[in-house]
């Protein structure tokens, strides 16, 4: 753990003491407030033509380029976590189920993708593409991919493939794009703001 943190180049890497026990509590902070991020991401709806779409993509995003790897998806699982206990993490919680009856819904899919998007992101902060956009808008347009690609495969086997690809993937394509595309640019713009890390 102590060793991945030294060679992470993700933004956080900047603010980690070198001290494990002061580090490891301000990972742990970090996470908390990670989830408390995707949570209020979660909650709020912007509106693009027929249908409301979450910012919850793009806090993923931002999380995985920010923390790097192994803390984005800590932060990730932590949220699935507290969702699984039934707090209403989730967008459509309380109102349309809690805990593990919801995450086995219609997002499911979505929600397992979002793991594995805060891994590729942050995989990609570690190796320090987070300051170049293109590398970054590379990162994050595959792991958004897999996301929606997981989302619709888990989606399919509920209500059919054409139906989940007209519900659950056609109409976020767009969106998600644009999503990417805002993350991946306001990374390298953050990164250029900070001190540079000394070797």
């Amino acid at each position: 753990m102590a060793a991945a943190t030294k060679t992470s180049n993700a933004m956080i890497s900047l603010a980690l003491p070198e001290n494990r026990t002061t580090r490891l509590a301000i990972q742990v902070l970090l996470a908390v407030a990670g989830t408390i991020i995707l949570t209020l991401s979660a909650k709020t709806n912007v509106p693009l033509g027929p249908v409301y779409l979450s910012l919850q993509t793009l806090a993923v995003l931002l999380i995985g380029a920010a923390f790097g790897m192994r803390l984005a998806v800590a932060t990730v699982l932590l949220y699935l976590a507290q969702g699984a206990m039934g707090l209403p993490v989730f967008q459509g919680t309380p109102e349309k189920g809690i805990g593990l009856a919801y995450m086995a819904g219609p997002t499911g899919g979505y929600l397992l993708g979002f793991v594995v998007m805060a891994g590729i992101v942050g995989s990609a902060a570690d190796r320090g593409w987070g300051t170049n956009p293109f590398k970054m808008f590379g990162a994050m347009l595959v792991a958004d991919a897999i996301m929606l690609g997981l989302g619709f495969a888990w989606l399919a086997t509920l209500i059919g493939a054409q139906a989940a690809w007209t519900a659950g993937v056609l109409p976020f394509i767009v969106p998600d794009l644009i999503k990417v595309a805002l993350a991946s640019a306001i990374v390298p713009a953050i990164w250029s703001l900070l001190p540079k890390k000394k070797s």
